[in-house]
């Protein structure tokens, strides 16, 4: 059977590089899209070293004309794109009261207007074929406010929406729209701008009592890819240790 090709953005690092190291796992060709053209080659290289398939591809999500050209470029070399990951994503810290409009731009640029963009591009090539998968990578800030996230929150809250818009306009075409909502996640990032104390009072939040792995949110993509999740479709599915259901923690 002819391998279904994947298209992960953010594949560079993190959370979008464990994806793309499942689903190239799972037997799928796998396209690593990122900004960072390094880091892009370098997860392709080790998927490549593990005798998977995987390219590199320089996408930037802020930008019409880079997703347009990236989309472009793997029709021409693939003819297809079956599944797309839309994990990357971009968030900064202000207070409300003096959020930056620029970032505010940028975030909803990266986060929302990218995503639905390359749902476009990437549906109108799944059309063809009949069968889609797209998996939009949400948060839990789209589920519940915290201080100093006010464009973040917002814009994975946009995700969640447009995750169901997806679902409908797409299913009659055979491709499920579904998204993750990963709750805090232990990155190389994260260790870099959490400091000790933040890290502790996130984790008292949660009831699995610890972050999540890269690898925890890839499984659960894995799934929803799948042939398993095909009437599964237009929902959100929190990856969290259960800090989106808890409530008071400590009496």
């Amino acid at each position: 059977m002819e391998s279904k090709v994947a298209l992960v953005t953010g594949a560079g690092a993190g959370i979008g590089a464990a994806i793309a190291a499942r689903l190239a796992r799972d037997r799928y060709v796998v396209i690593a899209a990122d900004i960072n053209e390094r880091t892009a080659n370098e997860t392709a290289q080790r998927l490549n070293d593990e005798g998977l398939q995987a390219s590199p591809l320089l996408m930037d999500v802020s930008d019409a004309a880079s997703i347009a050209s990236g989309f472009a470029a793997t029709a021409k070399r693939y003819g297809r794109c079956d599944i797309l990951v839309n994990n990357a994503g971009v968030g900064r810290a202000f207070p409300f009261l003096d959020y930056p409009l620029d970032d505010w731009q940028r975030t909803m640029a990266v986060n929302v207007t990218g995503p639905m963009l390359c749902g476009q591009h990437a549906a109108r090539m799944m059309k063809s074929r009949g069968w889609g998968r797209i998996v939009n990578v949400a948060s839990a800030s789209g589920f519940r406010a915290s201080l100093a996230r006010t464009a973040y929150g917002t814009s994975k809250a946009a995700v969640i929406g447009l995750t169901r818009q997806m679902a409908v306009e797409l299913a009659p075409l055979g491709i499920t729209a579904n998204a993750i909502a990963p709750g805090p996640v232990d990155t190389p990032l994260t260790r870099e701008f959490q400091s000790e104390v933040m890290r502790r009072n996130l984790i008292r939040g949660i009831p699995a009592g610890r972050y999540g792995t890269p690898d925890e949110m890839a499984a659960t993509v894995s799934f929803l890819v799948s042939e398993d999740a095909s009437y599964v479709n237009g929902h959100t599915f929190p990856v969290d240790g259960g800090l989106i259901a808890a409530g008071v923690l400590e009496i």
